[in-house]
């Protein structure tokens, strides 16, 4: 079915745009058209049956659901519920503060900060649609180990003392929990498909549109000789670069594929968006306003050490 997006660039293309194969602006005009309404098919169709399934886990029911358990259960089932769940930068200090006055456990708390902006829905709609299921599962499975081991690593640091003082005078009390009919669920993922698109359309327009530019205007020697498989460096340095970037899963995974597609390395490529997902500068400032700088450090520490290996293993497996 995805081939219709490919025929359908090609009539906008060739035929009524006029424009010749084999040229630059041909190139790059074509993958924005092609990667532009297929994204956009696949966000509306499977955003709303995950939307559907995210009704049955509202923030308050799976601080619950986490409290209590065995410590690693607890790793690994936060860092699974991360992908279902809501997050995003404007949520982190509510989400953390509650997550707190539950008694999870700190690392607990931020496997689940470390996979809901990295590993989510979006991030795995869109590399589907892209890459297939094999690329998309191995995000997946890669993205998971990073949030449990990192976690893990900061729950071991006893670094408690770092977190803002008021954090832990805050008391939330229980909230219930309504329980939905069918039909407000399917309401819900109507409202939820139109929110995620409000926030996050321009995103997935103008990483398209650098992907098109980076895939019918960048050389490809450039490319591979900073980032390719012969710079035994190139991983830390797409880390590095990537830091920094502000941008979500839909923003950044169709400059991923335009960066594949000029020879960098599948290790690489990871290492690079889970550096802009999990680690963006705005998440980090908002961060700040319930974490101290040591812990802050420590987190984008750990995070990072954790992507650059994945990058390599990845790097040395294919």
């Amino acid at each position: 079915m995805l081939r219709l997006f490919t025929i359908f660039a090609d009539i906008v293309t060739y035929n009524l745009l006029g424009l010749a194969r084999g040229r630059h602006l041909t190139e790059s005009v074509h993958f924005f058209i092609e990667d532009t309404t297929k994204i956009f098919f696949l966000l509306v169709t499977i955003i709303f049956f995950v939307a559907v399934v995210r009704s049955f886990f509202p923030p308050e029911r799976t601080r619950r659901f986490l409290a209590g358990k065995n410590l690693f259960v607890a790793h690994v089932l936060s860092a699974l519920l991360g992908v279902v769940t809501p997050f995003c930068s404007c949520s982190a200090c509510p989400l953390f503060i509650g997550f707190v006055e539950a008694g999870i456990p700190l690392g607990v708390t931020f496997s689940f900060l470390i996979s809901s902006p990295m590993v989510n829905e979006v991030a795995l709609v869109l590399l589907f649609g892209l890459f297939g299921w094999g690329i998309a599962a191995i995000y997946l499975f890669t993205g998971l180990i990073v949030a449990v081991v990192a976690g893990i690593i900061i729950g071991r640091l006893n670094m408690e003392r770092f977190v803002a003082d008021y954090v832990w005078e805050m008391r939330m009390g229980q909230a219930e929990i309504p329980e939905m009919r069918w039909k407000d669920r399917f309401s819900y993922a109507r409202g939820y498909v139109k929110e995620i698109l409000g926030k996050i359309w321009l995103y997935v327009l103008g990483g398209i549109a650098v992907g098109a530019l980076v895939h019918g205007y960048v050389p490809q020697d450039f490319l591979l000789r900073y980032a390719g498989p012969s710079n035994p460096l190139a991983v830390p340095f797409a880390v590095i670069l990537g830091v920094p970037l502000y941008s979500n899963a839909a923003g950044v995974i169709p400059i991923v594929q335009a960066l594949m597609s000029k020879g960098l390395p599948l290790g690489t490529t990871l290492a690079f968006m889970m550096a802009v997902t999990a680690l963006s500068f705005p998440e980090m400032v908002i961060l700040s306003q319930v974490l101290k700088k040591q812990l802050i450090a420590t987190f984008v520490g750990t995070v990072s050490v954790s992507i650059i290996i994945v990058g390599y293993v990845f790097n040395f497996l294919i």
